[in-house]
């Protein structure tokens, strides 16, 4: 197996089990390692500190598999694999879905792979060129660790890029369809699961859309960025008075609509458009629009730090509309699902959207991602999902 030896005091983060190694912190590379296969990390003593995937074109160079000295077979991914099932069990008996995630990347020390479940069905992302490489080994032992047969890899994401990959999506093992239908929080979705977003619906929301159905009843409820209509359909759940969803996307807004009869609501009260949420909420503004509660859901507008002062403008200007359109006593429902923003860069954005919009808020609740998200406490940068639950007076 080829060495990778750090720079002196480059090895405090790998004796904290922090799995990445950046480029910046490597002395000295011993042979001449492949995109993807393992190596084994020393520090500037020679000192050994485990074994990670190495890519050679990733600022991250290393994503470490493990802290001790054992074999990256099939084994071993069956292990990992299983451990990260078996920590689920107790939350999954809780809340009876029939779609989960199973393995969140570095929080279940698999640095890259992200495996969520829909009912009998797998679907894989892979961003690193770690997983990339054991590939067939992982798709084995996921088969071996649930006894799912069908598996489909939805890796069609621009972050391969940096880890010198290519989008790829397909079948893997088993029969996949395009469509299924999950339950959640006792309501019915239908799942896209070759064409959606992410690997078909927004898991990490699960509690969150409990959370707010709660703040719903009787009131005029507003989601931007509505997407398949997870919020929507809880808020109708839950006695909503009326509902306009907003999303850019045609094929999102019809699958939406195909949610809401799905769960046999009335359409009366239900109002959908496709528009740019900016140019949406704007034109509501103008309108003198205003709702008891506004959920705002966006997408990664910093997918890392070096995008976070753009974003952040972003972020204003939707929490800014949110604002204006709420009735005073009304809530603000705000996400950001960007790692590269931090929880109090979130915060201050939205307390100066409310102040230019010269609203009074408070804070009632913090959101973050479902306990099937997992965050390990050697890996911070795994909490990714914030929210905030605001009163506007």
């Amino acid at each position: 197996m080829n060495k990778i030896f750090l720079k002196p005091g480059k090895d405090k983060a790998v004796l904290r089990h922090h799995p990445w190694i950046f480029s910046g912190a490597i002395n000295s590379v011993e042979g001449i390692p492949e995109n993807g296969s393992s190596v084994e990390v020393f520090g500037s003593d020679n000192t050994f500190l485990g074994i990670g995937a190495y890519s050679q074109y990733s600022q991250i160079r290393v994503r470490m598999w493990t802290f001790e000295k054992e074999e990256i077979n099939l084994d071993f991914f069956q292990k990992r694999i299983s451990l990260a099932i078996k920590r689920r069990q107790s939350v999954q008996k809780m809340y009876q879905d029939s779609a989960w995630r199973l393995i969140h990347a570095e929080s279940d020390q698999l640095p890259g792979l992200i495996v969520d479940q829909y009912n009998d069905i797998l679907v894989v992302q892979i961003l690193s060129s770690g997983i990339e490489y054991y590939k067939r080994e992982i798709t084995e032992a996921l088969i071996l660790a649930t006894g799912i047969q069908n598996i489909y890899e939805r890796s069609d994401l621009d972050v391969r890029k940096l880890e010198g990959l290519e989008e790829h999506s397909g079948v893997l093992s088993g029969i996949v369809p395009a469509e299924i239908e999950i339950t959640e929080g006792g309501f019915r979705f239908i799942v896209d699961l070759v064409n959606s977003q992410k690997t078909g619906f927004y898991l990490d929301q699960r509690i969150n859309r409990r959370i707010s159905a709660n703040y719903c009843k009787n009131k005029e409820v507003l989601n931007v960025f509505s997407f398949s209509g997870g919020f929507s359909i809880y808020a109708a759940g839950f006695g909503a008075k009326r509902i306009v969803s907003v999303d850019s996307s045609q094929e999102a807004v019809d699958l939406a609509k195909r949610n809401h009869g799905h769960n046999k609501f009335s359409e009366e009260n239900n109002e959908w458009i496709v528009a740019d949420a900016f140019q949406a909420l704007r034109k509501m503004r103008d309108q003198d629009r205003k709702f008891d509660v506004v959920i705002l859901d966006p997408p990664k507008f910093a997918p890392t730090v070096a995008h976070v002062e753009k974003a952040a403008r972003a972020y204003k200007d939707i929490n800014l509309l949110g604002f204006k359109l709420l009735n005073p006593g009304g809530i603000l429902i705000t996400f950001s699902c960007s790692g590269g923003l931090s929880d109090a860069l979130f915060q201050k954005i939205v307390a100066d959207a409310a102040l230019d919009a010269d609203a009074y808020a408070i804070i009632l609740e913090k959101l973050t991602q479902g306990p099937d998200h997992p965050v390990s406490l050697s890996f911070p940068e795994g909490a990714y999902l914030k929210g905030l639950i605001c009163l506007k007076n």
